[in-house]
């Protein structure tokens, strides 16, 4: 076990056995990279003006980028030593942190922005608890999944645009609906809803024609973000057939300003369900690829009750990461240094742990009570919606922090 000597850092979900990567500002100082430590934010410029990065011969303007892009093509030889350098700094009772008041800076006194430049993003379809609810509701209760679902890592590509970070606020959106009686009519969507999910973040790139198989797949994957992939239900139901989602899910997605190495999840690996069929080789993986990372959704209504919706778990996923990148990779798509790539929305066994409104409330047909005795089917104007997720095995705390937002009236 590590000690740390940063006082009431070792029970957080910044512990040092996380070390996530961030991009932080303050009024006195424009963008820059940071890690954290318990309650404090850790400004990697001062800990490189310092010293403890130089044997590894990083340019010093990295430290001052608005993302952590070019941080991540430095390649995982330097920036997982750049992590463990500061682990050992701050176990170091006598480390040269300690020598600078501009290392450290309270959380509350900072701004933290979106951590990468998103070039492409990817939204999978990965829980087989969720893509089971949504056959029941929608298709046939005895067969709900569709026949490729245990055959492929089902998956499309959605908008980096509209990629935020937590704490950015978003407007209901407006589009095309279709009631049940009558032509379709244009305006506000009623059904709003969040998706939890957790994404992952590519930190090498290809080129065009290469394929990354599952053993490999983690020296492409830098780490994790906690993910809320907003959708519009009643917009999406009229137009996702036949080419899928577009405007009900390209309004916005919400990230976790923190981006937590898959080096920090380790400890956290867990065996996946059995795949059944087996799966074609391509596919196939060896080791323990699933993380127990624990999951809770809360609704904050306007008066600022907190209602749980959902406390479920990343390990729940039929499909893993390193199979979501080789499928997606197979036929020589190339990926780029800051790609996105989310889980899809990840439910649970039972109601308790459902990743949506639309699981929840079983497609509005059954609200749910809140603590100030209001019903919700769907999100309303000025709920806020939260996420948390951590990781907790042997002492040893690893946490994503929050992605929040709350949904406004429309425009």
């Amino acid at each position: 076990m590590m000690n740390c000597w940063i006082e009431g850092s070792e029970n957080t979900n910044f512990s040092i056995y996380n070390i996530p990567f961030g991009i932080y500002t303050t009024e006195g100082r424009s963008k820059r990279m940071c890690s954290a430590i318990g309650d404090k934010i850790i400004d990697l410029k001062v800990v490189a003006i310092l010293g403890v990065f130089d044997l590894l011969n990083i340019p010093m303007p990295i430290w001052e980028e608005d993302y952590i892009n070019d941080f991540m093509t430095l390649g995982k030889e330097k920036t997982s030593r750049v992590r463990t350098l500061l682990q050992e700094e701050l176990s170091n009772p006598n480390s040269v942190l300690k020598t600078n008041d501009q290392v450290f800076i309270d959380k509350d006194a900072v701004e933290l922005h979106l951590p990468i430049k998103v070039g492409d993003y990817t939204d999978f379809y990965s829980s087989i608890e969720h893509a089971t609810n949504v056959g029941m509701m929608f298709r046939d209760p005895e067969n709900a999944l569709l026949p490729n679902w245990k055959h492929l890592p089902v998956g499309y590509h959605g908008r980096a645009s509209s990629i935020i970070v937590s704490g950015q606020d978003i407007h209901r959106p407006k589009g095309q609906t279709k009631p049940a009686d009558r032509p379709p009519i244009f305006g506000e969507s009623q059904r709003m809803d969040f998706e939890l999910e957790m994404g992952f973040v590519i930190g090498k790139q290809t080129n065009l024609g290469d394929t990354i198989p599952t053993k490999k797949a983690s020296e492409y994957i830098f780490g994790m973000v906690l993910f809320n992939d907003w959708s519009a239900r009643d917009i999406q139901k009229w137009e996702y057939v036949p080419l899928g989602p577009f405007l009900g899910k390209s309004f916005a997605s919400s990230i976790s300003p923190w981006v937590v190495t898959l080096e920090a999840l380790e400890p956290f690996a867990v065996e996946g369900p059995v795949q059944d069929p087996k799966v074609l080789p391509y596919l196939q993986y060896s080791g323990k690829k699933n993380y127990d990372v624990n999951l809770k959704v809360s609704l904050i209504t306007e008066n600022g009750d907190e209602n749980i919706l959902s406390r479920s778990n990343y390990k729940y996923m039929y499909w893993n990461m390193e199979q979501q990148l080789a499928h997606h990779t197979i036929n020589g798509c190339n990926v780029n240094v800051g790609d996105l790539m989310a889980s899809g929305t990840i439910s649970g066994k039972d109601e308790s742990s459902f990743g949506s409104m639309l699981e929840i409330t079983w497609a509005g047909k059954k609200p749910i009570t809140l603590k100030d005795g209001t019903t919700r089917k769907f999100i309303q104007d000025n709920d806020r919606i939260t996420m948390k997720a951590y990781a907790f095995k042997d002492g040893k705390r690893v946490g994503f922090g929050d992605v929040t937002a709350k949904i406004l009236p429309s425009l």
